[in-house]
């Protein structure tokens, strides 16, 4: 996905972890609206800075297409482990953390934090490089 696109669904509205989800959304075998709402909760890092809504999206998708679902699957289990560590692998090739506060250096869960963000211009200037950094691990895990 090209860096504009995602700031225009920023600015309409859409968090990282929809952006993600939705991306993938055919792949999980959803309409892009069931991808966005159930990823919904999860942008600005559960929207209190912890896992970053970009991840926690990739994360969906692999529990949708890998995710074990019977008792006592745990083959798929461990297939489902392998593909998480597989993303993160890739992920931080790019960044270091999966914490939404310490990719953007505030913690958008502490008053006027999220205010700094959107001062700063992180949310339109890098949060979508995370997003494709997101989007780019998970397609090679896919």
């Amino acid at each position: 996905m090209k860096k504009e696109e995602i700031r225009q669904l920023f600015i309409q509205g859409i968090d990282c972890s929809q952006v993600v989800a939705g991306h993938f959304a055919q792949e999980m075998g959803m309409t892009t609206e069931e991808a966005r709402k159930v990823s919904a909760c999860f942008g600005g890092g559960m929207m209190c800075g912890e896992t970053c809504g970009a991840v926690t999206g990739a994360l969906m998708v692999i529990g949708m297409k890998y995710g074990h679902c019977k008792e006592g699957d745990l083959e798929q289990k461990n297939i489902m482990m392998a593909k998480v560590a597989e993303f993160k692998k890739h992920f931080h090739k790019k960044y270091p953390s999966c914490m939404c506060k310490d990719l953007l250096g505030h913690d958008v869960g502490q008053p006027g934090e999220l205010e700094k963000v959107l001062e700063e211009g992180l949310m339109m200037d890098f949060c979508p490089h995370v997003v494709n950094a997101a989007i780019d691990a998970l397609e090679q895990v896919l």
